[in-house]
């Protein structure tokens, strides 16, 4: 058996459906979980509660932990490393492989031109300490020899079914309901977005690939590396409406975020867009011959599953 904890969201749909080229014995679990595959077995459970993650666990192979949080740090602190205990003491228990989905907010803000997996982990943002801390907890049962887990780091991403995607809210949103797109602090640095069928292709590639565990990995990113402009002019192209847009410095962010909660936590991210932001896959899509989506490609797919009704045709 494989399982999702944490299988509610847009990853945890993207591996489920990916994982059907491997087994038909899938465990989803998450508060509401919903089956994906006509096989699939759903479990309802808090994975901040010891005892209901043992219950997940128990039985599976390799578990994939693919959960999300309000983005909020306070939340974050509090849940983050009890949820990553509970995974970690019931992975051991039951000697399950455990692949942890993860983003890059852990690393060091100056060096984000090229991040590889080798990037110096030195956050500079509360999230950022969040997620370097519960990282260290899964490696360092890794170097100890007591889990035998990865990690798959993904950079921003879009794709279907990412309502509340930061790409899908400032541009695809704002374009389809006939307003100006969104982008932050400037439109000439360069960034890049994880296209999320490849994220689940690429972490069920892993999480059944026995060479790729103690690892930390980067899933397929397309290396076009496209500037905030070039996003914005693609969509509007795919779209069929003018590339008009907006910024929004970071002192404007942080007005707006005494009103809105989702930008005050935010603020302390902004520095992923007053520089370059390029997220190399190469070493994944060297060692599993796998050729990330086109930024074309992944625009279009996007707009068929999320904005269907809304294109001009």
């Amino acid at each position: 058996m494989q399982t999702i904890l944490g299988a509610g969201g847009v990853i945890g749909l993207e591996l489920a459906k990916a994982l059907r080229d491997f087994t038909d014995d899938i465990r989803l679990v998450s508060r509401n979980p919903k089956k994906f595959n006509e096989k699939d077995q759903t479990l309802a459970a808090d994975l901040t509660e010891r005892l209901q993650v043992d219950t997940a666990v128990k039985g599976s192979e390799i578990v994939y932990l693919t959960a999300g949080l309000p983005y909020k740090a306070k939340i974050w602190r509090q849940q983050w490393p009890l949820i990553m205990q509970n995974v970690i003491l019931a992975c051991k228990k039951y000697q399950v492989k455990l692949v942890f989905f993860d983003n890059m907010y852990m690393y060091d803000p100056q060096s984000l031109s090229n991040m590889t997996e080798a990037n110096p982990v030195n956050p500079s943002s509360k999230k950022g300490k969040v997620r370097a801390s519960i990282a260290q907890m899964l490696l360092e049962e890794v170097e100890k020899g007591t889990l035998r887990a990865l990690i798959a780091r993904c950079a921003d991403f879009y794709g279907p079914y990412t309502a509340n995607s930061v790409l899908n809210e400032t541009v695809f949103k704002n374009f389809s309901n006939g307003k100006k797109a969104n982008w932050f602090c400037s439109v000439d640095f360069k960034h890049s977005y994880t296209y999320t069928t490849d994220a689940g292709k690429a972490t069920a590639i892993l999480g059944n690939s026995d060479n790729a565990y103690n690892q930390v990995w980067h899933l397929p990113t397309s290396n076009e590396a496209l500037t905030g402009r070039q996003w914005i002019e693609t969509i509007a192209k795919e779209m069929n409406v003018e590339p008009r847009y907006q910024v929004i410095g970071k002192n404007l962010i942080r007005i707006l975020g005494w009103f809105n909660p989702v930008l005050r936590e935010f603020v302390e991210m902004v520095y992923q867009y007053d520089r370059d932001y390029v997220f190399n896959s190469t070493k994944f899509e060297q060692a599993f011959k796998f050729t990330p989506a086109a930024v074309s490609e992944g625009i279009k797919k996007t707009l068929e599953q999320n904005f269907s009704d809304s294109r001009e045709v």
